[in-house]
């Protein structure tokens, strides 16, 4: 990549890590903190918590992303971060678990990941986008563990309202970097119909969507079970959960190297994400059927992130070169709401589930669905490119 395009990703990525850190911060806690600091909490209202942010996410994604390639990308990465921060600061004062559900549905306003994965493909060459994929998906990685590692400290100093907070004043930062984004827009006006919707329908695209569905409907669900399985089996203290999630992240980093060079160097990309899901798979059997340790925990966590990680990484370099340029901001919101629509099931169905049976059970829906996923793609076809561009 070129200098420009270099800062560009780097801009972008920032962005998105950084309302991402905020997010994610809430994983590692909020199914631990939320009995204690508000009134009527149920498992499962806690999963509708972690997961409404979803639904409102994919419900807008595809009218953030159309809007922006009619009027640009800059003016509704505004509007959307400002929802972002109004939800923020309404979880944040809320005493009642309904209306933390309402200050995150609030936040899922603010649907602007199809816009960023829009300006990005924009903005960098055809030869460099899977680089500049990798790297964003790198961010997003990287933002993950430091939130993973963030969350229970000022979780445990400043409860859960403190965290929301802290992603009211993120969403303020991402504000100041979008200011120095450049201004993009395609040159080509088409009207939203059916006919467009047909277009970025495709079989590649729906199993890209799919694919994004499943895996983070895997990690909402896998992130409600595993703060209390750490919890009930005196594994950690909630407090210390850094000692745990940091040497998995890391060494999922190293882990994921190898298989990201043989998706992108050397066009084994469909073999790679076979053989990413088989992996998140067998994490999730193991999860169910050994009797946790630290050690057991570390190494199975660790296998998870290798799989998540790699996959996070691959699926917007698919979708880039795949979707056509004038409807890409359409092609990224179908994917970014088959995305959130799968964090809002994985909270939502994990938590009844939690609710109904035991925590146990969520391994066996996340399983289930892990089977269905590879199955789906042992079908995926195998050209990359665009038919229209």
């Amino acid at each position: 990549m070129n200098s420009i395009e270099r800062i560009v990703a780097l801009k972008v990525s920032l962005v998105m890590a950084t309302r991402m850190l905020g997010l994610f911060m809430l994983f590692p806690v909020i199914s631990v903190y939320a009995s204690s600091e508000y009134q009527n909490t149920t498992p499962f209202l806690i999963g509708l918590a972690i997961g409404i942010y979803g639904l409102t996410q994919a419900f807008f994604q595809i009218p953030f992303g159309y809007l922006s390639d009619r009027f640009g990308r800059k003016p509704l990465l505004y509007i959307g971060l400002c929802l972002f921060f109004l939800g923020s600061i309404l979880a944040a004062i809320s005493t009642d678990i309904i209306y933390v559900i309402a200050g995150r549905a609030l936040q899922g306003g603010g649907a602007i990941s199809a816009v960023l994965m829009a300006l990005l493909a924009d903005s960098v060459s055809e030869e460099n986008r899977s680089k500049a994929n990798a790297f964003v998906g790198f961010q997003i990685g990287l933002a993950f563990m430091l939130s993973l590692l963030i969350g229970p400290t000022i979780a445990s100093m400043t409860g859960l309202s403190g965290i929301f907070w802290s992603i009211a004043l993120l969403s303020v930062i991402s504000m100041s970097i979008v200011a120095s984004l450049p201004h993009t827009k395609p040159i080509n006006y088409y009207r939203l119909s059916t006919q467009e919707f047909k277009k970025i329908l495709n079989p590649r695209l729906l199993r890209l969507d799919f694919s994004v569905f499943t895996l983070h409907l895997m990690l909402t669900s896998t992130f409600i079970v595993m703060p209390l399985i750490l919890v009930e089996n005196n594994i950690i203290n909630i407090a210390e959960n850094w000692k745990l999630y940091l040497p998995a992240m890391v060494m999922s980093f190293v882990g994921m190297v190898p298989l990201i060079i043989l998706a992108e160097k050397l066009q084994k990309t469909k073999l790679i994400l076979l053989i990413s899901i088989a992996l998140l798979m067998i994490s999730q059997l193991l999860f169910y059927e050994l009797k946790l340790n630290f050690n057991i925990f570390l190494a199975v966590l660790t296998l998870f992130f290798i799989a998540f990680n790699t996959i996070e990484a691959i699926l917007p370099s698919l979708l880039s070169r795949t979707a056509s340029t004038s409807k890409r901001g359409l092609a990224m919101g179908v994917f970014s709401t088959s995305q959130f629509l799968g964090t809002f099931f994985g909270g939502a169905i994990g938590g009844l589930i939690y609710d109904i049976f035991n925590l146990n059970s969520v391994f066996l829906f996340t399983i289930f669905m892990a089977i269905i996923w590879w199955l789906v793609m042992l079908t995926l076809p195998q050209n990359n490119n665009s038919t229209e561009k």
